[in-house]
């Protein structure tokens, strides 16, 4: 295991970091989808695995990512320089948490590298820099004995270079590969695995490689099969003691800290106790950037926050950065153009004179134009796709200070695009290639104040921000100066519109509510149930069946050694990061029981579930509420948690308000000495499960699921917890014996299958398009539904229907008289009587509840004057009753 770096200057000495590296005879073998499926396996067989790949590539990464659960690095000796290769990949290896063993994906070919320069940047050059084996893939599905010979030269072509096993690939029949094998004798590299040609173990690709995996919706059945085809056909131990037998690496771990004090930044003077928030482009638009320019943005005390230009309609909150990294805008310029809220604000943000930072994708998606579809239009220039590809490493130099780089500074960086841009008049270049102009730097507000320097810094040159951490730190510098000018001149205006008690301090209370109260309550015999958020009245028959075998065993205590195994492997955890629970109230209590003498100070962030703070309040644990405000759709905000808390339940996403935040932002509040709860109750009804983090193994991080809502289980009680050893030991302490019955266990291994979560993933998507045609006819009816829900139910302000003389919660009696039964929101703490949630039924039902809320509206019981114009205007409109 490697020695995880610590402090600003890492560990200097010697470092034990099992390793290998995949390597192929040329481009076309498999080396990306066997290093992604050796990555995958090992990881489902217990071990920490951190992914790499040689050169400068993006999309691999991904898969490397999806496949091991932690951020796919990239080593790159032109980028980043030959030196910082060990210190880079001793830093991967190291983070979020020490790996056990390190699979770098190599490039091209074995030796193939800058041309000219007698294989610099190659694979073989960076394996010995590593001092790392070689595993070499091979497509076989052409030759047979030839392959023996191919395999020979690599070995014999460098005498340094230790080629320790070889993986055939796409076998004809066993007899091919046995042929293959025999021959291979004579090499002395061993065979460590034979894939046949229909295993199926390959990646999708589009006009620049490989699709990116967080384009895929099914990336995860492929990272799944991968893993399937490599355990079974693939020696895996014997993988294993290759990597162990590699030597220790004498280096210091690579450090933002001392990267940027190598550079000389200096942390400018600002608001103390700020950090910027510097918004950073992501989704299935923009997937290219290496993680150490957010690692570098946050050592520099800045807030890297990701956002989605498809999805999010505005910048995050606090902004005062802005990196734009690449990706392919051209192959979603439609969905980016519908998201007009969006593309408003980034006009705004950085026409005001914002620290912009645009690389290729983000100098489209700033562009006026992309193949003719209006864009942000930030930068006067219009893109279009080319039939050129133009691809290659470059050596850049500023012409001008820009807000990258002073004047005269040269860094190396690489070009990968195959669009091309007009001309820009007016502004400086961003960079000079051999002379030649590439990209812009431009100065914002054109004709307004003077600026100390261009705002925008926007080309197709991208650069690693590891092997140039000056940039970095002068963007940075700028990042700060912007915040704090903002600060000093639009403080007022912010709290005027969000009063700081309110933006600022969290909200302290008392059981004020009945933290007890359930859907449930609200059914009476003959009422349709729009209460109960449970997808299904019934199990599917292949669960019923699970279920029901259980019954001819109940005479023995339960045992829940299989259904440990399944979720350790459905979400790549080890089994002591496990726990089945008797559905989430009991992992609430587990939890409330294991801190009650260990936190003095327990933050729950309200709007949500209330059986956390009951159970908590039960154990004796000191309780504040934080309550998120319809105003900005209930989203969470960091900077108002109380510091000194030292547990924090945050529901994700949150019932009853259906938001859905950010995982990185969660995972930031994590630190020592504090826990962090994520009740993801609801996560395995979201299509995809973007913002989860029960397969994030870090300290502190406790995740709770549940099973009722999507397998109609609320009857049997099955869920589970996941997370930190440490914490799911002591919740397991306070568990009675065979707490969890045999039926629930069957259960929870069956749920735990890819098949279940292909069919819940199914189910999921199905109910975003219910949801969506519940959302625009309530909307039609000029109810309002907060924030952008990403749950099986949404939450509704009635207040604007509600009559000035009837009292509050009076559309939910009304609705109750009709039939109908939704869950009241004043038992939830921070909303009132007015406020309902829904749950999401098939359109159909929805349709009936939609008419029934319209035959409210024409009766007139509906005081329209107390309401505002728009949605009094859309309350005299006819009610949608189709979707």
């Amino acid at each position: 295991m490697v020695t995880p770096a610590r402090g600003d200057s890492g560990v200097v000495g010697t470092h034990r970091l099992p390793r290998l590296v995949v390597s192929a005879p040329a481009s076309g073998h498999g080396k990306t989808t066997v290093a992604t499926g050796l990555m995958a396996a090992l990881r489902r067989a217990g071990h920490v695995v951190s992914g790499h790949k040689v050169g400068p590539d993006y999309i691999d990464p991904g898969f490397h990512a999806l496949a091991t659960g932690r951020p796919g690095r990239n080593l790159d000796a032109h980028l980043v320089g030959e030196g910082a290769l060990v210190p880079l990949l001793l830093h991967g290896a190291a983070t979020p948490e020490p790996a056990e063993i390190a699979v770098i994906e190599g490039v091209m070919g074995l030796y193939d590298g800058a041309i000219g320069r007698e294989g610099f940047a190659s694979t073989a050059h960076v394996a010995a820099v590593l001092r790392a084996p070689i595993v070499l893939v091979v497509d076989i599905s052409s030759a047979s004995r030839t392959i023996a010979a191919v395999v020979h030269g690599l070995a014999s072509f460098d005498r340094s270079v230790r080629l320790a096993g070889v993986i055939l690939n796409k076998a004809g029949s066993p007899r091919h590969a046995g042929e293959v094998a025999d021959a291979l004798e004579a090499t002395g590299v061993p065979v460590l695995g034979v894939l046949a040609r229909d295993d199926g173990i390959s990646a999708p690709s589009r006009h620049l490689g490989l699709v990116p995996a967080a384009e895929l919706d099914r990336a995860r059945s492929v990272v799944d099969r991968l893993a399937d085809q490599i355990t079974q056909r693939v020696d895996l131990a014997e993988v294993v003691r290759i990597a162990q037998r590699a030597p220790d690496l004498v280096a210091e771990p690579w450090s933002p800290h001392a990267a940027l004090a190598a550079s000389g930044w200096a942390e400018p003077a600002g608001v103390e106790g700020e950090r910027p928030v510097v918004a950073i482009a992501g989704g299935r638009a923009f997937t290219f950037r290496y993680p150490e320019t957010e690692e570098l943005l946050a050592a520099a005390g800045l807030m890297p926050m990701t956002f989605d230009p498809l999805t999010d309609e505005r910048l995050p909150d606090g902004t005062a950065g802005l990196y734009l990294g690449g990706g392919f805008p051209e192959v979603h310029a439609a969905g980016l153009v519908e998201n007009r809220s969006l593309l408003a604000d980034v006009a705004a943000a950085v026409t005001a004179g914002l620290p912009t930072v645009a690389e290729c994708a983000g100098l489209l998606y700033l562009a006026e134009t992309l193949d003719g579809t209006a864009m942000v239009g930030a930068v006067p220039t219009a893109a279009a796709m080319s039939p050129r590809l133009t691809l290659g490493y470059r050596t850049a130099v500023a012409p001008v200070d820009t807000v990258l780089a002073a004047a005269g500074t040269r860094v190396t960086g690489h070009e990968f695009h195959r669009t091309a841009t007009t001309p820009v008049a007016g502004a400086d270049p961003a960079w000079l290639v051999a002379g030649r102009p590439i990209g812009w730097s431009v100065r914002f507000p054109p004709g307004g104040e003077p600026v100390p320097l261009a705002s925008l810094h926007a080309s197709y040159l991208h650069l690693h921000w590891a092997g140039s951490p000056q940039v970095a730190a002068r963007f940075a510098t700028a990042v700060h100066d912007f915040a704090g000018r903002r600060w000093s001149s639009v403080s007022a205006e912010v709290h005027r519109a969000v009063p700081e008690a309110a933006a600022m301090a969290p909200a302290i209370g008392t059981a004020d509510v009945d933290l007890r109260h359930h859907g449930d309550a609200e059914i009476e015999t003959g009422m349709l149930d729009l209460a109960v958020n449970v997808r299904v009245p019934t199990p599917p028959p292949w669960l019923r069946d699970r279920i029901t075998a259980t019954v001819t065993d109940l005479g023995a205590y339960p045992v829940r050694t299989a259904a440990v195994t399944a979720l350790a492997a459905r979400h790549r955890r080890p089994a002591d990061e496990v726990l089945p629970t008797s559905g989430g109230a009991e992992a609430f209590t587990l939890l409330a029981r294991a801190a009650r003498d260990v936190v003095r100070s327990a933050v729950i962030v309200h709007p949500q579930f209330t059986e956390p703070e009951a159970a908590l309040r039960a154990a004796g644990v000191p309780v504040q509420r934080l309550l998120l405000e319809a105003v900005d759709g209930f989203r969470f905000h960091a900077e108002r948690l109380d510091p000194d808390a030292d547990l924090i339940v945050l529901g994700n996403p949150t019932n009853p308000t259906g938001t859905l935040h950010r995982a990185d932002v969660i995972a930031a509040l994590l630190r020592p000495g504090r826990l962090v709860v994520v009740d993801e109750a609801f996560m395995d009804a979201v299509a995809d499960e973007p913002e989860s983090l029960a397969e994030r193994r870090l300290t502190g991080l406790v995740v709770l699921r549940s099973l009722t809502k999507t397998w109609g289980l609320a009857g049997l009680r099955a869920g589970y917890a996941l997370g930190d050893p440490t914490w799911i030991a002591a919740m397991a302490a306070q568990q009675p014996p065979w707490s969890v019955s045999s039926p629930a266990l069957a259960a929870i291994e069956a749920c735990s299958t890819a098949e279940a979560t292909v069919e819940a993933t199914a189910a999921a998507h199905r109910f975003s398009r219910d949801r969506e045609m519940l959302v625009r006819g309530l909307g039609e009816l000029g109810l309002t539904v907060a924030g952008t829900p990403a749950t099986p139910f949404v939450l509704v302000d009635t207040a604007g229907l509600r009559p000035a003389t009837a009292a509050p919660g009076w559309l939910r009696e009304q609705l109750r008289g009709r039939g109908f039964a939704v869950r009241r929101g004043d038992t939830f703490p921070g909303l009132g009587p007015d406020w309902i949630r829904i749950a999401v039924r098939d359109a159909a039902t929805s349709r009936r509840l939609l008419a029934a809320i319209a035959a409210v509206q024409d009766r007139g019981a509906v005081d329209r004057s107390v309401m505002p114009p728009t949605t009094a205007a859309r309350a005299a409109a006819p009610a949608a009753t189709s979707d």
